[in-house]
């Protein structure tokens, strides 16, 4: 087998595949070596086994949807977006469709689609594949990149692009590989924590299970750190469930409750009536109490049932017929279906969570080209790096559109050292 090669990519996710194809487009030889028998292990997870590839939307709002550091992708979305990432696939003659809030999926509605099409054109373009192989070491002489070592032999590169992922689903084979490697050559790793994680709290009905099931739509979920002050709100769609609450909107909130709780403790707050005053809920409350029968039966369609009669209870009003109910226990249950708060004491670990928060210093790295500013010829792309977005097809987008910008200067580079 050769040994030498103008770009070595390490890792086939969905950012190495994507660099290690840019790269051979321009004309490098490329190796792509992953540690799992397949390639794209944890893409063929992503979308409950749909694949969304990316979503919809202007790129401001995409970066606007990746929280963690997105302003830092604007130089590489200017060089490959999410729109370029829908006509990629769509030359490969993959077709896409839109759903809710942007987000494109295979009309097939498998990943294996998107898999599959990479998987054609890596072959398509010579890319050299070695699965099963674990990279060990990076080679480099302090300034250069040289290559890299695997259990077995060494292989020579000019350029070489980490593409190892975060450390969610190690199951795919993303077990913080890269950060180390990343960190034996001088790069700074940033705290990992959890993103896009479910919300565990300890609190009584939790442990109960009182709520369990239970799902709301469009409502708000405010986080309030130690200070008791508002850090963001989301309206999405929510789930009670046996630990806590999960859900987007509980998902899109856990990067910030994870950073909160470092200070001390947090909380959410959901608003079921987003669009309306405590005045407003209280008047329309009234309007449906004047009736004889009890109270939870009169007020039934404002919430879940389960939910109403929680509520109801927690007031102390739930053996009163509606018609009786006074005007400030209206007041009470407007203001609890508008601010029912929930002590959250952690979220679902690292290893459980959809995306890695934290990573390689973006300090470290050019925006530009994603090449390291401590060794000469060495790229990082996908979740190996401090970024991390909303579900809804931006961490992917993030993924492909770094993958893409690496491969094309780690090819570049190499190029050089070929006269």
């Amino acid at each position: 087998m050769n040994k030498n090669y103008d770009v070595i990519v390490v890792g086939a996710g969905t950012s190495g595949m994507m660099a290690a194809i840019t790269a051979a487009q321009q004309g490098a030889r490329v190796l792509l070596i992953e540690k799992n028998k397949k390639i794209g292990k944890k893409l063929l997870l992503t979308g409950g086994g749909r694949c969304n590839v990316t979503n919809n939307r202007p790129v401001d709002d995409l970066v606007a949807h990746i929280p963690g550091n997105g302003k830092f992708l604007y130089s590489t979305f200017s060089q490959f977006n999410n729109f370029d990432v829908m006509t990629f696939f769509n030359d490969l003659g993959v077709a896409l469709k839109e759903e809710d809030h942007g987000r494109m999926f295979p009309v097939t509605d498998k990943s294996k689609t998107i898999v599959e099409a990479l998987l054609n054109t890596i072959n398509e373009q010579e890319v050299t594949l070695l699965t099963n192989t674990v990279v060990t070491k990076l080679i480099h002489d302090g300034q250069q990149i040289r290559g890299v070592r695997t259990e077995l032999e060494e292989f020579s590169a000019p350029s070489v692009i980490l593409t190892t992922g975060g450390r969610t689903y190690p199951s795919t084979g993303s077990t913080g590989d890269g950060y180390k490697m990343a960190k034996k050559v001088g790069h700074t790793i940033t705290p990992l924590y959890p993103t896009e994680s479910p919300l565990i709290s300890e609190d009584e009905f939790i442990q109960a299970r009182t709520l369990q099931g239970i799902s709301l739509q469009d409502i708000d979920l405010t986080v309030l750190n130690a200070q008791r002050k508002p850090v963001v709100t989301h309206t999405m769609d929510l789930l009670f469930t046996h630990f806590g609450v999960s859900g987007p909107a509980a998902l899109r909130c856990s990067s910030f409750v994870n950073i909160a709780l470092k200070d001390g403790p947090v909380s959410v707050v959901i608003d079921s009536y987003p669009q309306q005053t405590i005045a407003a809920l209280t008047a329309s409350l009234q309007e449906a109490a004047q009736s004889k029968k009890q109270l939870n039966n009169a007020l039934s369609g404002f919430l879940p049932e389960r939910l109403m009669t929680f509520f109801i209870d927690r007031l102390g009003l739930s053996e009163m017929i509606a018609e009786k109910v006074p005007l400030d226990g209206l007041i009470a249950l407007a203001t609890l279906m508008k601010g029912f708060e929930i002590n959250i004491v952690r979220t679902f670990p690292i290893e459980k969570s959809f995306v890695t928060g934290g990573g390689i210093h973006l300090k470290e790295i050019n925006p530009k080209t994603m090449e390291s500013k401590k060794i000469n010829g060495l790229y990082f792309a996908g979740e190996l790096i401090d970024i991390n977005g909303y579900t809804g097809g931006f961490n992917i987008t993030a993924a492909f559109c770094t993958g893409h910008v690496s491969g094309k200067n780690a090819a570049e580079t190499a190029s050089y050292f070929a006269y």
